[in-house]
């Protein structure tokens, strides 16, 4: 199973490789294994999300501990994650994009043998929350597309590598499964480290360095630690109100925390010259917004991802499940991931002609539908994967935008952490959507001999709320202005390496 692993991670690879000469058949090799390799280290860090899934029933006993205990395992990448992606964005600004690229690959691979070589609970933890670092790939790969790849595969490379979420997971479900049944479960972290070397390999050989010299500053420590703090506090609440009670005083406590932590954080930045994160560029109509979409697109894309798989996996006896295995489910749920990597350039295509918040609407009116069609189809495979199928579009139309229209109304020095705030809302996303359907399928649940499952109409309940969050994305990216720039046009001249324009004026040289 550890050489299976290599070998998709590698077809995924020459796949992606082979839809970028598609789409831009005139451009160098060199561009298309460059887009391939960051793309792939995209998906690899997304890939760590799901590759405890098919052990989470397991975990107790596995690591001789308790539920409650057992579930860190799971929460810790998630918060590690979300605290390293604008911390790695800001860093990559400032020292170099390959360079922490490189780091974050080190810490996947530092982080799967760690948890590989666990036997209890402590160090596969820690082993899991180094993984969760790894996250900060995504919005370096994509700002490193700003910097080496040129105007016209501009923007189907950002879509794709913007998508790479949603392919990971896709893919790292039925791998994780398979794995998990046919092999001792450490295999799991052995082939994580192994997929995440030859990653590494891949962007030291394929991946250019950019000097770093147009973001001159320090490095903003305390605001580091603050955001830290209010992050940890805010999705330690979210994610485990449920178990410890949301009206306890643990829960309160943390979301009290989380509100003092981040507007002391909120305060320092605006008054300290080389800020984490620049707030009065978050501040600028379209980034809000789209920051703003981001959130409620990535809750909408979750909420998916949580109502399918238990369909499929529930006991046909109960009436509406489909009892189909853990591995057959994760299979069923591949064709998600080909649909989201083979439209993720149409969407770049209609950026270039029409502007990203055309293809943010797009994509959120699509997601929309697919919730919509959800409700009569929801009672067959088939009908099941249909709908996967049509979010998982409008997702990939509005994974590529999103980053389309931040990099358009940021300077260059800063884009990587502009991207990695926005990946931060698409995190904060998914953890509010994980808390709010895991509670909408607890209330609506019933007894099914010594199990209680969610009811038939919770599940149409949670399809009704992802739909309602795609169509406040719609009405969030109908207030972004027209104006927003677009993807340079294929026969437009080449003004610049981002493809993008016009630049806003606070990075215009004076």
């Amino acid at each position: 199973m550890l050489t299976a692993s290599i070998v998709q991670l590698l077809c995924m690879m020459q796949l992606m490789c082979t839809v970028q000469h598609m789409n831009a058949s005139a451009s160098p090799a060199r561009t298309g294994a460059t887009v391939a390799s960051l793309s792939a280290a995209g998906i690899v860090a997304s890939l760590m999300g799901t590759l405890v899934i098919p052990l989470v029933g397991r975990l107790p006993e596995l690591l001789d501990t308790s539920t409650a205990n057992a579930s860190w395992v799971v929460t810790a990448p998630l918060l590690t994650g979300a605290v390293a992606t604008p911390v790695f964005g800001r860093l990559g600004d400032l020292y170099g994009k390959r360079r922490m690229l490189l780091i974050c690959v080190g810490l996947l691979v530092a982080g799967s043998v760690t948890s590989a070589l666990s036997d209890s609970l402590v160090p596969m933890v820690i082993g899991r929350a180094v993984q969760g670092i790894g996250m900060g790939i995504v919005p370096l790969g994509i700002s490193t597309m700003r910097d080496v790849v040129p105007p016209e595969r501009m923007g189907a490379s950002v879509a794709l590598m913007s998508s790479s979420l949603g392919i990971g997971g896709a893919f790292g479900l039925p791998l994780a499964a398979g794995v998990a049944q046919n092999t001792d479960w450490h295999a799991l972290f052995w082939g994580s480290a192994a997929v995440s070397l030859l990653v590494g390999v891949a962007v030291l050989r394929f991946v250019p360095g950019v000097p770093a010299d147009t973001a001159r500053g320090r490095f903003d420590i305390p605001g580091a630690i603050g955001l830290t703090a209010g992050l940890v506090s805010l999705l330690l609440a979210v994610s485990k109100g449920a178990e410890w009670g949301w009206t306890s005083v643990t829960t309160l406590g943390l979301f009290a925390a989380a509100v003092i932590a981040l507007c002391a954080w909120g305060w320092f930045e605006l008054r300290t010259a080389e800020p984490l994160v620049d707030l009065r560029a978050t501040a600028r109509r379209p980034v809000l917004l789209t920051n703003l979409a981001s959130v409620v697109i990535g809750f909408a894309m979750f909420a998916q991802s949580l109502v399918a798989p238990q369909l499929l996996q529930l006991p046909e006896e109960i009436g509406y499940g489909l009892g189909q295995s853990m591995l057959a489910a994760g299979l069923w749920m591949v064709p998600t991931g080909l649909v989201m990597m083979a439209f993720s350039p149409l969407g770049a295509k209609l950026s270039a002609r029409f502007g990203p918040r055309t293809s943010l609407l797009t994509g959120s009116l699509i997601i929309a539908v697919g919730y919509g069609l959800a409700l009569p189809l929801m009672g067959s495979v088939a009908g099941i994967v249909a709908f996967s199928c049509v979010v998982s579009v409008g997702v990939a139309f509005a994974y590529g935008a999103m980053p389309a229209i931040i990099m358009a109304s940021v300077p260059a020095s800063k884009t990587a952490s502009a991207n990695g705030f926005n990946a931060l809302m698409r995190s904060i996303g998914l953890s509010v959507s994980s808390a709010v359907i895991g509670v909408l399928l607890a209330q609506m649940s019933h007894d099914v001999g010594d199990f209680t499952l969610p009811t038939e109409n919770g599940f149409r309940a949670a399809a009704v709320v992802g739909g309602a969050a795609a169509l406040t994305a719609a009405l969030l990216t109908l207030a972004i202005p027209r104006a927003t720039a677009r993807l340079t046009p294929l026969d437009a001249p080449q003004s610049g390496a981002s493809g993008l324009e016009p630049e806003p004026e606070a990075a215009r040289p004076a």
